[in-house]
């Protein structure tokens, strides 16, 4: 039956129109002599109505009504059968007026037969729409019911793909604008405000929630997040714009909550003239490209088209993985991916000579803080010395920018992380005075999901039933997402002076 309605689609919906038309004839007639049958000239509508259904025939096929696959019933079809009509009805009411001897019909109600056919094509179309969306609805008791957080665009989408397919049977749908309560979206209802959760819950009884919001805010998120948890659902998130896979949103793009979306991501102001002015054309060198920093540093900076851009980490697969997030492949066969640690200056060279860097990311850093104070000399190694031999390179070769990447823990430091990084920093100065490049450090804080960072140790153990450890109880900790705070980095490069040291602003 599907195939047949698909395949037969605007011949059927010509033929509609056209009984549209002569149906819309005879009642506009009928009306006009006060519904009075005599009175009615059917002939004369029969041949009206048939110069009526020729011209909505071409002109609906000249105007693209029925050749586009608009959706039934959305605005752009209406306003393309709208535009049709009007035409129709002005050479219907012409050839009213101007037919030799007695007119067929009046022509008010010629003109008039074009409002009501036009009734009847969009109460068909929406009224056909209705039934298309019931067929296609999947009706199963093993879907699990729930709620949907946000009655705009992107709540419509979500809705839409629910009703098709998957594990989700949507119940009701909330949000904030009193203007849309009660409002069916594919026939859900808007039952309220964040306030109304509950009850919707004990009425629906259902167990998820999804915020459908693109755009919605980390304290919006935040707030959802806790109401849902106080009632025990499992709350989901339909991700930004820009993590999506496709165009629109389909089922794949829905996932549970992250520590990231509570967070919530700041808007930030890119100068991209700067940075491509500095990036752009240019040799780049990233050190520790594998880790979580030094991936995403890639990442970004591939977007604004560098000569080269060549990736130096010693371990083999954080290479794979960044060159498949980058490349959509991970064959290793590419020359701008360096095996390489940085403590080796004689192999380090031979990376200068082959590849001559313009602008070096220093990335690479061992920063496990208890790690080090076992083992101080290996932190030693890695970021006092194996930071000097890049500078003394990249003096050496005339890089024109270098950008170290450091850690708030270098500020008053006390431990052997805190202390190795200092000097790092220190030695960063000092070359920006030696050599004719920029030299600057920038701090970092705590980072959302990089390596070391404390919330995979806070997640293991809470899965392990807690506690979990903490500095002092009362502690604040301020977080970034790594996108973020290598944007920053990156900004940072475009626009520091020689010698400085950046702290980023790490928000909430």
């Amino acid at each position: 039956m599907n195939e047949i309605l698909t395949k037969y689609r605007f011949a059927l919906q010509a033929t509609f129109d056209c009984g549209a038309w002569m149906l819309g004839l005879w009642l506009a007639t009928l009306l006009r002599y006060e519904l009075q049958f005599g009175a009615v000239d059917t002939l004369g509508v029969l041949a009206l109505g048939s110069i009526a259904m020729v011209a909505q025939v071409v002109l609906g096929r000249l105007g693209g009504l029925y050749v586009h696959r608009w959706r039934y019933g959305t605005f752009d079809e209406i306003v393309g059968t709208l535009k049709v009509v009007a035409m129709v009805t002005v050479l219907v009411a012409a050839a009213d007026a101007f037919s030799p001897g007695v007119r067929p019909v009046p022509v008010s109600a010629a003109i008039v037969s074009g409002f009501v056919a036009l009734a009847i094509m969009c109460i068909g179309r929406l009224v056909w729409r209705q039934k298309l969306e019931k067929w296609t609805r999947v009706e199963s008791d093993d879907r699990l019911p729930i709620i949907v957080i946000g009655a705009g665009s992107g709540g419509l989408q979500v809705i839409t793909a629910m009703i098709k397919s998957g594990p989700y049977h949507p119940v009701a749908v909330i949000d904030d604008n009193p203007d849309l309560r009660n409002l069916r979206i594919k026939g859900v209802k808007v039952g309220g405000d964040r306030s109304s959760l509950a009850q919707i819950v004990e009425q629906t009884g259902a167990k998820h929630i999804i915020i459908a919001i693109p755009s919605a805010s980390g304290e919006f998120i935040r707030d959802v997040a806790k109401r849902a948890d106080e009632l025990e659902l499992r709350t989901l998130i339909l991700p930004p714009v820009d993590e999506m896979f496709g165009i629109g949103v389909n089922l794949g793009d829905i996932r549970p909550l992250t520590e990231a979306d509570l967070l919530g991501r700041r808007e930030l102001s890119l100068d991209i003239e700067s940075v491509a002015g500095y990036l752009t054309g240019k040799r780049v060198l990233v050190t520790g490209a594998g880790g979580s920093i030094g991936s995403e540093l890639c990442r970004q900076i591939h977007r604004f088209a560098p000569e080269s851009l060549v990736m130096l980490d010693r371990d083999e697969s954080a290479l794979q993985a960044v060159q498949i997030s980058i490349e959509g492949r991970g064959l290793l066969d590419s020359r701008d991916l360096v095996v390489c640690c940085i403590r080796d200056s004689d192999r380090l060279r031979q990376v200068f000579e082959e590849h001559r860097p313009e602008v070096v990311f220093h990335a690479a850093a061992l920063k496990h803080l208890p790690l080090l104070e076992m083992h101080a000399e290996e932190g030693w190694k890695t970021n006092v010395w194996g930071t000097q031999n890049l500078l003394e390179l990249a003096g050496e070769f005339g890089v024109d920018r270098f950008v170290n990447i450091s850690t708030d823990k270098a500020a008053d430091a006390s431990s052997v992380l805190g202390q190795t990084k200092r000097i790092a920093e220190q030695l960063t100065s000092h070359a920006g005075k030696e050599h004719s490049g920029t030299y600057l450090s920038v701090r970092f804080g705590n980072v959302l999901g990089s390596r070391g960072s404390v919330l995979p140790l806070f997640r293991e153990q809470i899965a392990q039933g807690g506690p979990i450890t903490v500095t002092h109880p009362e502690v604040t900790r301020f977080f970034m997402t790594i996108p973020e705070a290598c944007e920053l980095v990156i900004q940072a490069g475009a626009l520091s002076h020689d010698g400085e040291v950046l702290v980023l602003d790490m928000g909430e």
